[in-house]
């Protein structure tokens, strides 16, 4: 465990084990770094594994100024805590918040990255629902600084897309409600403003998205309804995509479904280090419904 300085002198927490090929585990925005723990435990003992706090989330810096917060400052920050550890290459494993920050990553720097796994990502991109997606997390972000985190943890983790975890493992749930109540109050707010409020929708990325050759696995919950469009559109615009939709399931993904989600990182991770996870073949033309020639 340590502490990596990035450009702008924010420190980040971050913890590590195991030796091997490096993955960087990035947290949603109701974790935090201890939100990877079953993925920490499994594949540190074949992989190099770091898990960070995000900046905003102690024991990582929160600095008050919400200008200090965005989402090309969260892509960044993970370049930050590799090259703190010397690491030039590694895979990204981003789940919702730490997901979109995992894809801007890889679109701003693909030599950086060895694969990305993209999982829970959606909300806020659907063109239909984005006005009412910043205002709600404005509300979220005042609720924080009024209700304070340990009180409002118990409405947000309660959502729509995570009581399908609180149902499945209520042991395993209250202990993601518990580190969500311990949310710093200011980090929380000014995540929700800086990057939340402001982060591009995913269609708006198409034409960087459609030329990034990067590996990429995409991973959704089936009842996480504002991930599965963009889930979709991520796979036919990204060109070696793959797509993960598992049933009856929601947001926290890794923790709801930790053996499902693990085997599938591990089979994703021996495909792309044997070179056998490439571009979508061409004759796989998904406007062809039958071939009649």
């Amino acid at each position: 465990m340590g502490f990596a300085k990035t450009p702008d002198k924010i420190k980040l927490y971050y913890e590590e084990a195991g030796d091997g090929m490096p993955i960087i585990f990035v947290h949603e925005y109701g974790g935090d770094h201890r939100s990877w723990e079953p993925q920490m435990r499994y594949f540190s003992r074949r992989y190099r594994c770091i898990t960070f706090a995000a900046r905003g989330f102690p024991p990582s810096d929160v600095p008050e100024d919400v200008g200090m917060y965005s989402q090309e400052l969260a892509a960044s920050d993970i370049l930050a805590v590799m090259d703190h550890l010397s690491i030039d290459k590694a895979h990204l494993v981003g789940l919702s918040m730490g997901g979109f920050a995992v894809l801007h990553a890889g679109l701003k720097n693909p030599e950086r990255a060895l694969s990305l796994v993209v999982a829970g990502v959606g909300y806020g991109a659907e063109k239909q629902h984005e006005e009412f997606f910043r205002n709600a997390s404005l509300d979220v972000a005042q609720a924080f600084e009024e209700r304070g985190s340990k009180d409002f943890a118990k409405i947000y983790a309660e959502g729509a897309s995570r009581v399908q975890f609180q149902n499945k493992d209520p042991r395993g749930w209250q202990e993601f409600a518990g580190v969500l109540g311990e949310h710093s109050e200011i980090g929380a707010a000014n995540t929700m403003r800086g990057v939340q409020v402001h982060r591009p929708s995913l269609y708006d990325l198409e034409s960087g998205l459609s030329g990034m050759s990067v590996p990429t696995l995409i991973v959704n919950g089936d009842e996480d309804d504002h991930c599965l469009q963009p889930g979709l559109f991520l796979k036919r615009i990204i060109p070696a995509s793959g797509l993960l939709v598992l049933p009856k399931t929601g947001h926290t993904i890794n923790l709801e479904e930790p053996d499902v989600f693990n085997r599938a990182l591990a089979e994703f991770l021996a495909m792309v280090e044997a070179g056998h996870w490439g571009p979508r073949d061409p004759r796989a033309n998904p406007d062809q419904v039958m071939r009649t020639d």
